[in-house]
């Protein structure tokens, strides 16, 4: 009877392994060469799948080298910002794949196919996370289907117009923090300027606006958070560029373990704004013109319509994670707009005079509101052009949740598809001959007739998934120029060294020394 039982029990530990192994050698073998047949029949190019590891190993490693290189401002950033799929579609063209492990991806350049990709979001899925890159992007950015249709449309009211007006106050204040310590830098250097790097102030100041905005708080308060994020990012970009083996996550690595630290460490810290606020709300103290406040109102509002049922609304988990997006993508995108519009005002001092002059005009030295925010037109034709040619995220990828045809494609499921958007918005073809230069005249008579109506300039992404905080990020980053240009001039230190690269939005690797000079 016994050894009946012992032979049960080890035919079923048999079965479960072969699935086990037969699953993992489809996952890791059978499917990617089906795909890759698949694509090949259809005359795209790339090279031969490698076991596991795809082409991550030589994209890692070209990564690192360009990294390496810091450039000239006159040079093309793309061989330093994606430098393997540059390689590649010099050596196959726009008719390319690559490999991120056993997935393929295929580039789609061209413009039309890519509107219809970000339209098309119920087959073009945002691609799966492993669990590492989870701990970073949550929330709105990492949801699919049903359960993004409910948090965007919670998490919409935060961000209409009318909404962000009430947030100028905060702006304003957090901005005009910085100058003051600037105009004291100046001041102490006992000339009339100071070499600064502008990079770290920025990040602060950008970090303060988004404690203030979305949680009524200073940055002292979120400085913690914002000090765990970075860590965050930097740990998890290293882990996302190797290969990802399944439950690898539970071995205690040093590098595990210090992820898990402060993941646990963040959530607890917001935990703790939230239930101040709950708390507070309830005794009718809480502010409800805040990101966090709009966002409470707006679930309360999704549970009260839906019949008082809390699984309609968010969970405390939910809020938890939406509060982390907000931290992360509310100072990364604004900060990265900034470094690289005093960049370029700095490498263009004309435009920068331009829009000195602009300011002067609409606001003379007081307080920007925001229907003079509105009329800077040279201001905002500038920032449309820092981010053709500086992008927040350079490169987009959407996954093929089913078999579907993408212009002349057949892609089939488990594909993915790579948006290489700062290609195509510095494209000859598409912008002129003038493409790769700073020109932000060719946007005097808006988006629309810059791109000739085509759809070529996808800085916040399109469709239905275009960048809530998209308006959020442009206005404040129009108070902060003016106000800059209000009281300084600024120009590229002799040691400033031009080294943009991703983390997950584009910083420049080495800070942004410059010469500030009070006016």
């Amino acid at each position: 009877m016994e050894a009946t039982a012992n032979s049960i029990i080890a035919g079923i530990v048999i079965v479960v392994l072969g699935m086990v192994l037969g699953r993992v050698v489809n996952d890791v073998w059978v499917r990617p060469k089906r795909l890759e047949k698949c694509l090949r029949r259809q005359n795209l190019k790339g090279n031969s799948y490698r076991l596991v590891f795809g082409d991550l190993e030589e994209l890692g490693q070209m990564t690192q080298e360009a990294k390496s290189k810091p450039i000239s401002l006159h040079d093309d950033i793309v061989p330093r910002i994606i430098p393997f799929h540059h390689q590649m579609i010099q050596t196959y063209g726009m008719n390319s794949f690559m490999w991120f492990g056993p997935f393929p991806v295929v580039t789609i350049a061209n413009p039309e196919d890519m509107k219809e990709v970000f339209n098309n979001i119920s087959v073009f899925e945002r691609p799966p996370s492993n669990p590492f890159g989870r701990l970073l992007i949550t929330g709105l950015l990492d949801y699919n289907g049903e359960k993004w249709i409910k948090h965007r449309r919670i998490i919409n009211p935060a961000f209409h117009l009318e909404k962000l007006k009430l947030m100028l106050p905060a702006f304003y204040e957090s901005c005009n923090e910085l100058v003051k310590k600037w105009v004291r830098l100046v001041s102490e250097s006992q000339r009339n300027y100071c070499e600064i790097d502008a990079w770290p102030f920025i990040q602060s100041m950008t970090g303060d606006v988004i404690s203030r905005t979305a949680f009524g708080s200073s940055y002292e308060e979120g400085q913690k958070i914002f000090q765990l994020q970075s860590e965050q990012a930097v740990l998890t970009l290293k882990v996302l560029q190797s290969v990802y083996i399944p439950g690898w996550r539970f071995v205690p690595t040093k590098l595990n373990k210090r992820l898990k630290e402060i993941e646990k460490e963040i959530r607890a810290l917001v935990r703790v704004i939230i239930h101040k606020r709950e708390k507070a709300r309830e005794e009718g103290e809480a502010p409800s013109d805040d990101l966090l406040g709009i966002l409470l109102e707006s679930n309360r509002r999704e549970i009260e319509d839906n019949g008082n049922n809390k699984n309609m609304g968010m969970s405390i988990d939910d809020v938890i994670d939406e509060c982390k997006l907000f931290y992360l993508a509310g100072q990364e995108t604004t900060s990265v707009l900034l470094n690289w519009t005093i960049v370029l005002l700095c490498n263009y001092p004309n435009w920068q005079s331009q829009a000195r002059e602009e300011v002067f005009q609409v606001f003379g030295t007081q307080m920007p509101d925001c229907d003079g925010l509105n009329r800077l037109k040279i201001v905002s034709m500038i920032l449309y052009e820092v981010l053709r040619l500086y992008p927040p995220v350079p490169l987009m990828m959407r996954a093929v949740s089913k078999d579907t045809r993408l212009g002349n494609l057949s892609l089939p499921t488990g594909t993915l598809v790579g948006l290489p958007i700062i290609l195509v918005q510095k494209d000859p073809q598409l912008w002129g001959e003038d493409a790769k230069e700073f020109n932000p005249q060719r946007f005097s008579e808006g988006i629309s007739k810059a791109t000739k109506s085509q759809s070529s300039y996808f800085p916040f992404a399109w469709g239905p998934r275009i960048c809530l905080g998209q308006n959020f990020a442009l206005l404040e980053a129009k108070m902060v120029l003016s106000l800059f240009l209000q009281n300084f001039s600024f120009e590229l230190s002799p040691y400033y060294v031009h080294a943009p690269y991703s983390v997950l939005t584009l910083h420049p690797q080495h800070g942004t020394r410059i010469i500030l000079r009070k006016l």
